[in-house]
């Protein structure tokens, strides 16, 4: 538990700078990724799991609001289930929290490294990330209103790229595209197709963790995580079906027949209409860059918070749970994160990253709605600015839809959801054995 004297974060932050933080930490899903379940399920397949997805992310969110608006602390699922089911419950809770928004940033910054590679390929792509990493990282550092400013700023600009391609794209839409080679491993490509449909919305959980530098958290967070919502599921749909009804999704997956499946849906299509030298081409892809930084810097913010939390209550080393004098920003949470998602990054196992970082965010999902559900229980009296609709229907539906797509992602990915166990219990045992024995030394000579 935290002290009166513990450090604290200061609140900045209404509602339309949360609307561009919880669209900024998504919106890149828009932009690569999504496309390669495609190649698993067809159009149909993946439609089905990305209809399964804004299912979870729907009743999860509701349900997430509830308890950021009443426990409105900058550790998110953490305390939450901290308070609700105990400390070794939020103690997993919180390392599956930070192995999610630490390690997405890594393929995210390796897509910036490419993109830019193209313009400069005197620079390695490596090179660019971890300078992309030491700008986003300082500006955080900067003062949390600046980089929300920022992400507001460059998220504007990503929904207006995608609502131009919409725009252009749709003229040539025939429905009869939607219907070719539609469903070609039938329920089996659903199953397949889960992991790339959650990534549409991944990440938009980041916005429970500025509550705690959030004016009147109690109403401003529920209005941007409701209205974050609603704007990427317009997004989701108009990029799905402007993308695959130009040419089929074949046309969006693979640059030429027998080619290795691409990450770029949106060029693709793009290129079927414009060519891939035009001017509008070439103005629209940049702009789409933007995409990939809002979700780049928004998540940094998001994990710089879920650390600084850990930190603060002594469940890593404390100087990571201070605040920075001047700044009154996690700088501590906020470059150690940055030195292992560099690390990660050089690697050069991005796409397996990313799938460990899937991993955690259906944990999270699993154990806040579990927590939502013992807390209703446990604390009837706790006061809840906004109650979740249709209770327990919600939370119940998202435990189970998280807990469906958590087990496709480990029949999916044997050897990684190995490494993904080993380090969940890798932590809970530095957790038992250094963290919680050394606290319950202290409560006893107390």
């Amino acid at each position: 538990m935290t002290t009166p004297a513990s450090p604290h974060l200061s609140r900045r932050l209404g509602p339309v700078m949360l609307w561009g933080l919880g669209v900024g930490y998504v919106i890149s899903g828009m932009y690569f990724g999504w496309n390669l379940g495609l190649a698993e399920g067809g159009t149909y397949g993946l439609a089905i799991a990305t209809l399964f997805s804004i299912i979870l992310y729907v009743t999860f969110t509701f349900s997430y609001t509830e308890l950021a608006c009443a426990i409105p602390k900058a550790g998110g699922v953490f305390d939450y289930a901290t308070r609700a089911l105990g400390i070794e419950a939020g103690f997993m809770a919180g390392i599956a929290q930070i192995i999610e928004f630490v390690f997405a940033p890594t393929a995210i910054a390796a897509a910036i490294g490419a993109y830019f590679h193209i313009f400069f390929p005197q620079l390695s792509i490596d090179s660019i990330a971890i300078a992309a990493y030491l700008i986003f990282t300082g500006l955080n550092i900067y003062g949390v209103r600046a980089a929300a400013i920022f992400e507001l700023v460059i998220t504007v600009f990503a929904v207006f790229e995608l609502l131009l391609f919409a725009g252009i794209t749709f003229p040539h839409f025939k429905m009869a595209n939607l219907q070719q080679h539609a469903f070609p491993h039938g329920w089996v490509g659903v199953w397949a197709a889960i992991p790339f449909a959650i990534w549409f919305f991944l990440g938009l959980e980041g916005v429970a963790n500025v509550a705690e530098e959030t004016i009147n958290p109690q109403r401003n967070v529920l209005r941007g995580f409701g209205s974050a919502l609603l704007t990427l599921i317009v997004l989701c749909i108009l990029v799905f079906l402007s993308s695959i009804g130009v040419a089929g999704w074949e046309a969006i997956v693979y640059p030429s027949p027998g080619a290795t499946p691409s990450d770029s849906p949106l060029p693709l299509a793009l290129s079927r209409i414009t060519g891939d030298s035009g001017l509008l081409y070439h103005l629209l892809i940049s702009i789409g860059l933007m995409g990939l930084i809002a979700s780049f810097h928004g998540i940094i913010l998001a994990a710089g918070r879920a650390t600084f939390e850990f930190g603060r209550v002594g469940h890593i080393p404390k100087i990571f749970g201070n605040v920075h004098k001047k700044f009154k920003t996690p700088a501590n949470a906020l470059l150690i994160n940055m030195v292992i998602g560099i690390i990660a990054l050089l690697s050069g196992k991005t796409g397996e990253i990313i799938t460990i970082s899937v991993l955690g965010a259906l944990t999270l999902y699993i154990i806040a709605m579990l927590s939502m559900l013992a807390l209703r229980k446990k604390e009837p009296e706790l006061e809840r600015p906004f109650k979740v609709p249709f209770y327990p229907y919600f939370p119940i539906i998202a435990l189970v839809v998280a807990s469906v797509c958590f087990i496709a992602m480990v029949t999916l990915n044997l050897f990684l959801s190995l490494i993904y166990f080993v380090l969940l219990v890798l932590s809970y045992i530095w957790f038992h054995f250094f963290v919680k024995k050394n606290k319950d030394a202290a409560d006893t000579i107390a």
